[in-house]
């Protein structure tokens, strides 16, 4: 029996959180050898090959003045900075502790669209916003046990991700979008070099780590390629809730490669999140204003 169109953007929208957290798992296992501006680096030298080799197959390359575009400049630094304190909290927290923080990215777009676009939201959003961010509280537990200051980093890198994502929705339609992604890929990997030194060095890497980032970096790429089909497949309003797959898939990975189980707290908060954000959707469904449903609902990764 023949996919709808909305299943089959469901499954793929699944797929493509699966290869986001895959890759943040091998971000996590890699970082024991090197730091994590050596990873940006390594895995977007390789991103790089990858994507413009892809963006000149598909006639998406444009010159260089267009960075000096207001939108695509912002998105470029919205994209690096919250890789920086994305990576800084990944690296020192649970894989679904960060993923489950990163669940409230599109509450905090529909919040930064309200704020600085004037885009009308209702009072049950609002509320929707005001419980999703309740549950961001219950994961990082500020000021109690349990505390961890990198939660905060994982808080900021939100931040700085709905500023790309609010970025992205101005930047014009013919802009390609492989376009933008090699120049925000190109961005990281040089910011990523540029934080080597001061967080400790140099570490020649193992061949098991350039494997590992590697694939990672083909990971990504998946990834990236299977929001867009997806999004293209169904309505947005149908596929978008299935990026909260990545929590299921960050528990997963979490537990099997790293061994962590999340705690009561994680899970209650993770839970406030996940309903806020799917009610947020739903309200934009019925009310015909997709704020949420159209932000990447992505943590950074130079993609």
């Amino acid at each position: 029996m023949p996919l709808s169109p909305n299943m089959r953007g469901s499954l793929l929208m699944a797929a493509a959180m699966a290869g986001f957290t895959m890759n943040d798992a091998i971000t996590k296992a890699v970082s024991s050898e090197m730091n994590f501006g050596e990873i940006m680096l390594v895995r977007g030298v390789v991103a790089i090959a990858l994507i413009a080799t892809l963006a000149w197959h598909q006639g998406a390359l444009r010159p260089l003045r267009t960075l000096v575009m207001k939108p695509v400049a912002l998105r470029v630094v919205g994209e690096v900075l919250g890789t920086v304190t994305f990576l800084a909290a990944i690296v020192h927290l649970p894989l679904a502790n960060t993923a489950a923080i990163f669940q409230a990215l599109p509450l905090a777009v529909t919040l930064g669209a309200a704020l600085m676009f004037g885009e009308p939201v209702g009072w049950r959003r609002w509320l929707a916003i005001a419980a999703g961010f309740i549950g961001v509280l219950i994961i990082v537990r500020p000021g109690v046990e349990g505390f961890n200051q990198f939660s905060l980093f994982a808080l900021i890198s939100v931040f700085f991700c709905a500023v790309r994502d609010l970025a992205t929705r101005r930047i014009p339609a013919q802009v390609p979008s492989l376009f933008i992604t090699l120049v925000t890929t190109v961005t990281v990997t040089i910011a990523g070099a540029a934080i080597i030194v001061p967080l400790g060095g140099w570490t020649p890497p193992s061949s098991r780590a350039l494997g590992l980032l590697t694939l990672a970096a083909v990971l990504l790429l998946i990834g990236y390629q299977c929001v867009i089909m997806a999004l293209r497949s169904g309505d947005i309003s149908a596929v978008a809730p299935f990026r909260y797959s990545a929590l299921l898939w960050a528990m997963l990975l979490g537990y099997l490669v790293f061994g962590d189980v999340p705690d009561a707290m994680m899970v209650t908060g993770a839970s406030i999140i996940v309903l806020s954000g799917l009610y947020a959707f739903y309200r934009e469904r019925i009310r015909h204003r997709p704020v949420a449903a159209d932000a990447s609902g992505l943590p950074p990764d130079g993609l």
